[in-house]
């Protein structure tokens, strides 16, 4: 019966890494041809949909690490998850002066390709118990170079939208109200761009950390 729930696990997980793989190869292809035949300024129009759905679906890996479907801790998935989801829903489709930014580019391109290695790499070892050595080699190396332009891009396109949320007050709560309560998501954004200066520092760390870990027991192995 433990053979049974593995197998079916295993193979949930190779269809939830494929299916959000081809989710963001969809994102980076879109990207890449709005670049070439039209100009940054088209980027986000082409990948809104696909964009949306692959990084949404990245809820699901907090699932996974609640009910212990993965070991990857909650602690290092959820922040990460939450800020692109933030950039995702509560930055770039909330306020549209954000879309034509060039950082929209490098943001999308950074996350895809991340994602491209991330997923395919989880994908076979789910269907196949291991994946090649390139493709580990790519997973664990190629955040040094995207990490940094994806955050720098977020960062970029939380700052550009800051006067865009102080002057419309979108998703703030005046008072007074029925509820007696009062909220502002400028001041909940700056905050956010705050916690960019010891977080991100902190992930890279981390993810150097889990790097050194992969790598050495791939010689081992």
């Amino acid at each position: 019966m433990a053979g049974v729930g593995s197998a079916v696990r295993r193979l949930y997980l190779a269809v939830y890494n494929w299916v959000v793989f081809c989710g963001w190869a969809q994102v980076l292809y879109y990207a890449v041809l709005a670049l070439r035949e039209t100009g940054h300024e088209a980027v986000y129009a082409a990948v809104e949909r696909p964009l949306q759905f692959a990084q949404t679906a990245a809820i699901m890996e907090i699932l996974h690490g609640l009910v212990g479907l993965v070991r990857s801790p909650v602690s290092a998935t959820l922040p990460q998850i939450g800020s692109r989801l933030f950039l995702t829903w509560g930055v770039l489709w909330s306020f549209p002066e954000t879309q034509s930014n060039i950082l929209v580019t490098s943001l999308v391109i950074s996350w895809s390709i991340t994602e491209i290695i991330r997923y395919s790499f989880f994908g076979m070892k789910e269907a196949f118990g291991s994946a090649p050595s390139w493709l580990l080699w790519l997973r664990y190396s190629t955040f040094m170079l995207l990490y940094p332009t994806g955050i720098s891009s977020e960062v970029g396109l939380i700052y550009t939208a800051l006067p865009y949320m102080k002057a419309s007050e979108k998703y703030c709560f005046r008072m007074p109200n029925t509820w007696n309560f009062s909220y502002d998501y400028y001041y909940t954004s700056v905050l956010a761009l705050l916690i960019y200066i010891p977080g991100s520092p902190h992930m890279y760390k981390y993810m150097l950390s889990q790097r050194r870990k992969a790598l050495s027991k791939a010689k081992t192995a």
